[in-house]
């Protein structure tokens, strides 16, 4: 899931590899090659290489169960309405949702204009 301001992913890593903050290093460092600089970057980002775009940080979850997985699923699809980027999860064309909706998973009216109220997906 991408958004304006932060994105969402879900990975399944290989057996005994959980190397998360490589994997973001890469993905980070690759967007970034992509992106036309932007200018304005902090001092602490001048002396560390880095532009503007990425936080430092991220959080990482082990999923614990498939009832966690659905929850993670669910939160990231609801993401776009949350941040009122769109009024229906469909709208949003940066998303695995359609993936979803094409396999029989969601309807595609799933979530839209706040009708799941929190839709026991919260913030997870």
């Amino acid at each position: 899931m991408i958004l304006p301001e932060h994105l969402h992913c879900v990975w399944t890593l290989p057996e005994g590899d959980a190397d998360y903050p490589e994997r973001w290093r890469r993905i980070k460092g690759g967007f970034s090659r992509h992106v036309p600089s932007c200018g304005l970057r902090s001092p602490s980002k001048k002396v560390k290489g880095e532009r503007g775009i990425w936080q430092r940080r991220y959080w990482e979850h082990t999923l614990r169960d498939e009832t966690d997985w659905q929850r993670h699923i669910d939160y990231i699809h609801y993401n776009p309405v949350k941040h009122r980027h769109v009024e229906w999860v469909v709208d949003w064309p940066f998303s695995t949702f359609h993936r979803y909706v094409e396999a029989g998973v969601y309807p595609r009216d799933w979530a839209g204009s706040g009708k799941v109220g929190d839709g026991g997906f919260g913030e997870v």
